[in-house]
């Protein structure tokens, strides 16, 4: 077989411009969000889980959360139910969070470590409520009602939030060097189940942990200004003052303001990326034009 030199220089140059990423990450915790068009597009996935596994093995923690919306919504529709939602929530009543477990507990989270093991990792699949890992409380809304004296109350089912983590199953699963792949369900105080917003999740697990990033993956190419172009290098300030622009808004809006929770609340730095694009994770963190919006504390 004939050596082809420029290929193998193009090669060499990309692993030597990785090395001193990886010497600056090397024992640091990522928390990576995966979802989108990444979960569903079967080059993606395999891309997706080679990235974790490469972080791995160069001696990185990856840590996955995932959601699994439209794989819930196709077995809803498919078992006969009409999808619901509230300001972009999913009313969740008990026969719905029975079919959230099924999907995220059962059917995604298991493909994904699937994907990872296939790889050659050691992925170790858990839900919220696996030791404990996501107390959460029952998420509610209110709004003005003219024909009432008080705030309207909205009640969206098994909907929740936060409460509080106890990480050391995650502890455990990095000291014996396996990749945690969580779906986003909490124990409530009684034994309930909450379905919880993945990028919630993401986001304040990265704060407990004291990531060194938080990686959304998403399906636009990240944080654009108002000529499409992609905003990198912000730092939070900025970040509010395009907000109040309106040059962030609609969809991209609660993702922002989980990077900037994240970043106040000690995350070194947190990265809207395109997991439309093969290896979008390597890219962000390896290379140092990266591929999507990095956002940090200055």
């Amino acid at each position: 077989m004939t050596l082809n030199i420029s290929s193998a220089k193009n090669i060499a140059h990309v692993l030597t411009e990785a090395l001193p990423y990886i010497n600056r990450f090397t024992g640091k915790t990522f928390v990576i969000k995966y979802g989108g068009n990444a979960m569903v597009d079967e080059q993606l996935k395999n891309s997706f889980a080679r990235d974790v596994v490469l972080m791995k093995r160069i001696g990185m923690n990856p840590i996955v959360v995932h959601g699994g919306g439209p794989q819930i919504g196709e077995l809803l529709k498919r078992l006969g139910k009409q999808s619901q939602f509230f300001e972009g929530m999913r009313i969740t009543d008990t026969e719905t969070m029975d079919v959230v477990q099924m999907v995220l507990g059962g059917l995604v989270n298991k493909e994904i470590v699937t994907l990872i093991n296939r790889q050659g990792g050691a992925a170790v699949g858990l839900t919220g409520k696996d030791a404990d890992l996501i107390h959460a409380r029952k998420l509610t809304f209110t709004r003005d009602n003219p024909e009432m004296n008080v705030p309207e109350i909205i009640d969206i089912g098994h909907v929740g939030e936060v409460a509080s983590f106890d990480t050391s199953v995650i502890n455990l699963l990095i000291q014996g060097n396996f990749i945690p792949v969580i779906a986003p369900i909490g124990v409530g105080e009684n034994g309930e189940s909450y379905n919880i917003n993945a990028d919630l999740v993401a986001g304040k697990l990265s704060e407990v942990l004291n990531a060194e990033k938080l990686i959304l993956l998403t399906n636009t190419s990240g944080v654009l200004n108002k000529e499409g172009q992609v905003l990198t290098g912000l730092d939070t300030k900025t970040v509010e003052n395009l907000i109040k622009e309106g040059i962030i808004s609609g969809g991209m809006l609660p993702k922002i303001r989980c990077a900037l929770d994240a970043i106040k609340g000690g995350v070194h730095t947190a990265h809207i990326i395109d997991g439309r694009v093969e290896h979008a994770v390597l890219l962000e963190i390896l290379t140092r034009e990266g591929i999507g919006t990095l956002i940090r504390r200055k």
